[in-house]
């Protein structure tokens, strides 16, 4: 009686300190004392143990079947023997005896034992799983503790987050005990454990970060349309708000530009460009090309490709270096966007996009008509017209027969030398099947590798082309 209070008083210490119901520790501890009887009564047996909650004291069961011939004690029982436990059982009925455990062996022990100890390590990653698996796609705050190989360990409470090198802002340097700020990406069950990977390079990180400093966005009166970013060399935000009393720009700038200054300094210095979000393509497209200013914008809804013009002295500036503004406010505004100068658009249709749809309906509708008119009675034919129709299908069938039998005849000829093949080997070069090949149809030429759309790409265009090299002085203002 005395072990069994010492049993709930250290099961109740152990579920305490580990975080474990009292009640998994209770099912480990049964199924260590399975496996001990199973060793100790023999693999056949069939037993389970169970544990008074209250009391500590435990019983050992053992399932067995009424036979006429018993010739395993372990799993049978005589029916006189088991008719002395009830007087209904009958053949083949199966109950369950009480067992005397007795003294379990060394080896009986230390499988117990094992089972106890596996059983509370899935216990504890059930647990640390449950718990974590809350705060993916959140922000939490880990402390560096090492490098293994590219990816940086993080002390996240209970366990450790990976940080791996495609997530890492870039030439950003981690040190023993920095804390970080970081981004849950995935929380995942492994054999080891759950494991933990976050991210420093996510926009959602910038999200939170203006989430934290902006109190204006934390009440909901601000709203952060989309975020995008380049890890360590800039990014941008779109806000918009419809409280006309605040200015969503400020908000975010803060006094003196406290707040986004603070927001820069946890992201090392990144770059960043704060937007007036607008329903307006065009007006939300100038500003997300900032800070270059645009004269004029003309967009196409049904591809969502925008084209901008802008100053000669700004075309640097709104490409950005290889690029990286114009490639930002593409994606932050959803929409394709080509850039030319002033000169390079004058006299040129670059602000102009052609409506097609309205002249293909308007042909169709031609053709089709054209077509009606064309095949009207096309299929009446006379009530005379029967025997002339037999008559000709007559004589098809007649000159048809009389030239099979001319074929038939006719020797066949053997190709010349300049039709033949030179060698069997080369004959697959010279069949329409090799000419009708997709490195040689019209389906090849057409790729995309030689369409218009191609050259119509921002990295290939005429623009590209006769750019210069953006100067020092406008890389200093990007």
């Amino acid at each position: 009686m005395d072990n069994g209070r010492e049993l709930i008083e250290a099961l109740t210490q152990v579920s305490s300190e580990k975080g474990i119901d009292k009640e998994v520790i209770f099912e480990a501890i049964e199924a260590s004392l399975v496996s001990a009887c199973k060793k100790h009564f023999g693999q056949n047996a069939n037993v389970r143990v169970v544990i008074d909650r209250e009391t500590g004291e435990y019983i050992v069961l053992a399932s067995k079947t009424v036979s006429e011939i018993v010739s395993d004690e372990m799993i049978e029982i005589s029916l006189e023997d088991a008719r002395k436990l009830s007087p209904t059982y009958e053949i083949d009925d199966v109950l369950e005896v009480k067992l005397k455990p007795g003294n379990f062996g060394r080896i009986s022990a230390q499988t117990a034992k094992q089972v106890v100890v596996q059983k509370f390590r899935e216990a504890e990653r059930e647990i640390l799983y449950n718990e974590y698996i809350d705060k993916q796609h959140t922000v939490i705050t880990g402390i560096v503790q090492r490098r293994d190989r590219r990816n940086i360990i993080l002390n996240i409470g209970r366990l450790e987050a990976y940080l791996p090198q495609q997530e890492q802002i870039p030439r950003e340097v981690y040190h023993f005990n920095d804390r970080l700020r970081v981004y849950v990406l995935e929380v995942r069950q492994n054999t080891k454990g759950p494991i933990v990977n976050v991210s420093r390079s996510h926009p959602e990180l910038l999200k939170y970060l203006f989430e934290q400093e902006v109190p204006e966005i934390s009440d909901g009166t601000v709203e952060i349309k989309s975020a995008v970013r380049e890890a360590g060399m800039r990014s941008k935000i779109a806000v918009h708000t419809n409280n006309p009393n605040v200015d969503p720009i400020g908000a975010c700038v803060g006094p003196s530009g406290q707040r986004v200054n603070m927001i820069s300094s946890e992201l090392r210095g990144e770059k960043l460009d704060i937007i007036q979000w607008s329903e307006d393509p065009k007006k939300y497209i100038t500003a997300a090309l900032n800070p270059s200013k645009v004269i004029e914008v003309a967009v196409n809804d049904a591809d969502k490709t925008a084209h901008v013009v802008v100053p000669d002295n700004q075309l640097s500036l709104a490409i950005g270096k290889e690029g990286q503004n114009a490639r930002l406010a593409a994606r932050l505004t959803g929409w394709r966007i080509d850039i030319k100068s002033e000169s390079q658009a004058a006299g040129t249709d670059f602000l102009v996009f052609p409506d097609i749809e309205p002249v293909v309906e308007e042909t169709a509708a031609i053709t089709e008509t054209q077509l009606e008119a064309a095949y009207e009675n096309f299929y009446e034919l006379p009530a005379d017209a029967e025997p002339v129709v037999d008559s000709i299908i007559e004589e098809s069938t007649t000159e048809e027969a009389i030239a099979e039998e001319l074929v038939a005849e006719k020797p066949k000829e053997e190709p010349t030398a300049e039709e033949q093949p030179a060698t069997e080997e080369h004959a697959e070069y010279y069949d329409d099947e090799y000419y009708d090949d997709e490195y040689y149809d019209d389906e090849y030429y057409d790729d995309e590798y030689y369409d218009e759309e191609y050259y119509d790409d921002e990295y290939y265009d005429g623009e590209y082309a006769t750019d210069e090299t953006t100067p020092a002085a406008d890389t200093d203002n990007q």
